[in-house]
């Protein structure tokens, strides 16, 4: 096992498990220590003034220090008092099952961490953004419970093909934008299929709206006064420019309705308008009001439609109960109600999560198909009739019958069985030498074998997945490439070492070191680093080294003046210090 279980862990399923890697703690350098410690330095020093109160209060309770990166071991004693557990991922996962991970109370945590270049944003999940964005927040109970119940009502999202070819195209954009040295070119290259893709979805999918409802609070949420908001989402909390810009007059506050979930958003881009929650609770309202137009609620001949188009493993439960789990291609329908249904390929027979005995992929490997409705002429439904009224339609072992239903279709044969619900409602009539028609349209033969027959008059719910969990190999997942790590050469690794003696001297490390030789060493050999100088600055600060402190601050002024771009990391680097010695 590539990770540490808990209780919480061991109950998730074993297709969520492929997707758990390793965090590798020993990996991270003390650049990227520093990295994470300049982040969440300068992120607590200001979100403590406008993030939610569930933040700071969060950050304790979750085990997450502001000196260190989280080890997800750690992280994990702690979360299981809150009922929740961590793993590490490599970078973005599928929009399904990164849901069904917090169906499970699961916070799924990209163990990357972004590279110094891109210290205040970066498009690839990374341990800035889930450890010290998604953490700190469940600790609140209200939010937590939002969470789960979205990841419960997400993973039931029925896609679309271009939802996965979205999603591919993102992680390939967060991976060569991270990754050291991408040619510019590549990264707008990447950009602009994005926009492509974007701009040519088509209808949107129940996945593709629920993203946008993600996106715009579990990412990029605020909550309170429109006029005076705090921040919650994990994109802002984890980004050190957007938590600012997004307390601007530049940022459109909107309230925070369902009318979010047909906004869309763009990753490569700082939002321009965001939405605002007045507490918690309303977000699971609206979750609600979503969910109440998803096919697993309403059903019906436009559920089975979505199953069709997305071209991927769906449910069907019909009325009785009876859940159809496989690929869906054929519908054929009458009077705007789906009347026959049609599975290509491995299918499954389930009852409440719970395969049918018989009914296995092994039973229906080349597919299913099954009339629904009512008899023609007959007001009583089948799944309605009791003991007598199935004898007197002839619905019976044994029985030659013909059966025409509403619409057309037509089952003629031998019933050789049926099957009961624990209540001895009957789920499926089995039938020898059958055949099946639609008009003049053969849909099932008798030398083709034992026919079976659904019962229900209607399709009450259609959802992504199978029913039972153990009625499929779903452990399939394959990435088309891996997150990119930088390569070390010898100049990197010195500068590694560099950073690591002003951690090991803060840590109270070989304390007996000169801070104004390494000084002068840095200035020498990485004149345009400025991250080191900062946590030396600290030291110097710190040590009450007024001289040497004043150096490293003349030496800051000419970074800034060589790379301008990072002078106000380093001007707020600075404050940092200076601030901390004045409280």
């Amino acid at each position: 096992m590539s990770y540490e279980s808990n209780p919480i862990l061991d109950k998730l399923p074993e297709h969520l498990k492929q997707f758990i890697k390793p965090q590798n703690y020993e990996e991270y350098t003390a650049i990227d220590q520093a990295v994470w410690r300049y982040v969440m330095r300068k992120n607590v020093d200001y979100l403590s003034q406008v993030a939610h109160k569930s933040y700071v209060d969060g950050l304790n309770k979750t085990g997450i220090s502001i000196d260190d990166i989280p080890n997800m071991y750690g992280m994990n004693r702690i979360l299981k008092e809150i009922g929740w557990a961590a793993v590490a991922v490599d970078g973005f996962i599928p929009p399904a099952a990164f849901m069904e991970f917090q169906a499970y109370n699961v916070l799924v945590i990209a163990s990357d961490i972004r590279q110094l270049e891109n210290i205040e944003y970066t498009p690839a999940p990374d341990i800035i953004h889930e450890g010290a964005g998604h953490a700190p927040i469940i600790a609140n109970p209200e939010y937590a419970e939002y969470l789960r119940r979205f990841g419960e009502i997400g993973c039931k999202a029925i896609s679309s093909a271009k939802d996965y070819e979205l999603y591919e195209a993102v992680r390939h954009l967060s991976i060569i934008k991270e990754a050291a040295g991408t040619p510019q070119e590549e990264i707008k290259k990447a950009e602009e299929h994005i926009e492509f893709l974007q701009d040519n979805m088509g209808e949107p999918s129940e996945m593709a709206l629920i993203r946008n409802l993600h996106w715009w609070t579990v990412e990029y949420g605020l909550i309170g006064e429109v006029s005076q908001p705090k921040i919650y989402g994990a994109g802002l909390l984890s980004s050190i420019g957007e938590s600012k810009w997004c307390m601007t007059d530049d940022v459109v506050k909107l309230p925070y309705t369902i009318e979010a979930t047909h906004k869309a958003f763009d990753i490569t881009k700082p939002q321009p308008q965001l939405f605002v929650t007045p507490n918690f609770a309303h977000l699971s309202q609206v979750l609600e009001d979503f969910a109440n137009t998803m096919a697993l609620r309403t059903g019906g001949l436009s559920g089975v439609q979505k199953l069709i188009n997305s071209n991927a493993l769906g449910t069907l439960e019909l009325s009785t109960g009876l859940q159809i789990s496989g690929t869906f291609n054929e519908v054929i329908e009458h009077n705007g109600k789906p009347i026959y249904i049609k599975t290509n390929g491995p299918t499954a027979l389930a009852f409440r999560e719970k395969e049918l005995v018989g009914h296995s992929t092994l039973d229906h490997a080349e597919g299913f198909g099954s009339p629904i409705g009512k008899l023609k002429g007959i007001n009583l439904a089948i799944e309605d009739m009791g003991p007598r009224d199935l004898k007197a339609y002839k619905i019976f072992e044994e029985e030659e019958v013909t059966l025409e239903f509403e619409g057309g279709i037509k089952v003629e044969g031998t019933i050789v069985t049926g099957t009961r619900n624990l209540q001895g409602k009957i789920l499926l009539i089995t039938f020898k030498d059958c055949k099946v028609t639609h008009n003049d349209q053969v849909l099932f033969l008798p030398e083709w074998g034992l026919y079976h027959m659904a019962v229900g008059q209607n399709v009450d719910s259609a959802f992504n997945g199978p029913a039972d969990l153990h009625s499929f190999d779903l452990i399939s997942h394959e990435l088309t490439e891996t997150t990119i790590k930088k390569t070390s050469n010898a100049r990197r690794l010195k500068l590694e070492g560099y950073y690591q003696r002003v951690r090991d001297y803060r840590d109270g490390i070989n304390t007996y070191i000169s801070r104004s030789k390494l000084f002068e060493e840095i200035k020498e050999e990485f004149p345009e680093d400025w991250l080191l100088p900062v946590e030396l600055y600290e030291l110097a600060k710190n040590g009450q080294r007024d001289a040497l402190a004043q150096e490293i601050k003349n030496h800051l002024q000419e970074v800034k003046k060589s790379r301008p771009e990072v002078g106000h990391l380093i001007d707020d680097g600075l404050a940092l210090v200076d601030e901390a010695l004045v409280r």
